[in-house]
């Protein structure tokens, strides 16, 4: 979908730098664009439970991030390791950053851990590495001696903590599980005491970005998920019920997605996601998305609109950045409700 990469700009003075409570405000009340249609909504994302219902899912990814990048030597040059993707309990794929390394280098890491590149990834500049270390002595060290990965637009380092959803509990993505940062514990509340009914999965999130302006092919970023029994039995008996199952981030609505069938039907599954959404798919399991503002270049943006005609999509993001909202994990976020697409 070209005509999408070449949409708009993003202003550098709209990259958030800084987590809203580093700003004097709440998780939740960075702002919201509420999309329905023609219609949008410009409020706070504590507003959020003014545009539920009474029976509606919200649906959210309780993946909680690992500090994914792990720095050391290789062939007496300093370089680190981006974590993507765990292959099984000593390898991993990972983004080498720092140089030019083939298959066979050894990486000199922290504490005498060391980690052999012994192939390359399901695509390029990913590449297979295998640790000295497997299983519960690997994890730990990534947990002693990790970073949180930080993009370029990200000034300062921050704590693992801030990378992290209130509700995060399965360890196992590499990037933040970002659109549902804003939700504070009283934001559930409020959905609670208005009848809103929430359900978790899991999808461990990949690298989103290779650096060097180089983005994951959308066709080649596999991703680990898991779907539980409850989840999916309440996805299918709201749905039943005519209510709305809302998708809180991109990652729920590739899970969810690749585990519906024609009905709508929706089977507690776990596996690995190679599904790719854009302009003509056709959702079956979503009905809205609270998802944050995505860059032109990001796959992220193509998903959108599956849930809404381009047109529509443009004018609300040419008012976000007209209106001054915030881009990235730290940014504000968007509610999008699907329309009836013709196919």
């Amino acid at each position: 979908m070209t005509a999408i990469n070449n949409a708009f700009e993003i202003p550098q003075s709209l990259n958030a730098k800084v987590p809203a409570e580093q700003r004097g405000a709440g998780r939740d009340d960075v702002r919201l664009m509420v999309m329905n249609g023609e219609e949008i909504h410009h409020e706070r994302f504590s507003s959020l439970p003014d545009f539920m219902e009474e029976g509606d899912l919200l649906v959210f990814n309780n993946s909680r991030t690992i500090p994914a990048v792990l720095k050391g030597k290789a062939c007496n040059r300093e370089m680190e390791i981006r974590l993507s993707r765990q292959l099984d309990d000593q390898r991993w794929e990972a983004l080498i950053w720092g140089g030019l390394f083939s298959a066979g280098d050894e990486l000199e890491l922290k504490n005498g851990v060391k980690a052999v590149i012994t192939g390359t990834g399901n695509e390029k500049p990913l590449v297979t590495i295998d640790f000295s270390i497997g299983g519960v002595d690997l994890i730990d060290y990534i947990y002693s001696y990790g970073e949180p990965i930080r993009y370029e637009y990200i000034d300062s380092p921050w704590t693992l903590d801030v990378y992290q959803t209130a509700y995060a509990s399965v360890p196992g993505s590499v990037e933040m599980a970002s659109a549902g940062r804003a939700f504070s514990w009283r934001m559930f509340e409020k959905l609670k005491e208005k009848g809103v009914r929430t359900a978790f999965l899991t999808l461990h999130t990949g690298l989103s970005y290779y650096g060097n302006d180089r983005w994951p092919n959308p066709q080649k970023h596999p991703e680990a998920f898991h779907i539980p029994e409850e989840t999916a039995k309440l996805i299918n008996a709201v749905r039943e019920k005519k209510g709305r199952v809302i998708a809180v981030g991109t990652t729920v609505v590739r899970a969810l997605e690749t585990a519906v069938d024609e009905k709508g039907y929706v089977s507690a599954s776990k596996g690995i996601t190679n599904l790719y959404i854009q302009k003509d798919y056709q959702l079956k399991a979503i009905d809205g998305l609270v998802t944050g503002l995505h860059e032109p270049e990001a796959t992220h943006l193509e998903m959108l609109a599956a849930f809404t005609y381009e047109h529509h999509l443009f004018d609300a993001y040419r008012q976000a950045l007209k209106k001054g909202y915030l881009w990235h994990e730290f940014g504000d976020m968007n509610l999008i409700f699907a329309e009836r697409l013709k196919s």
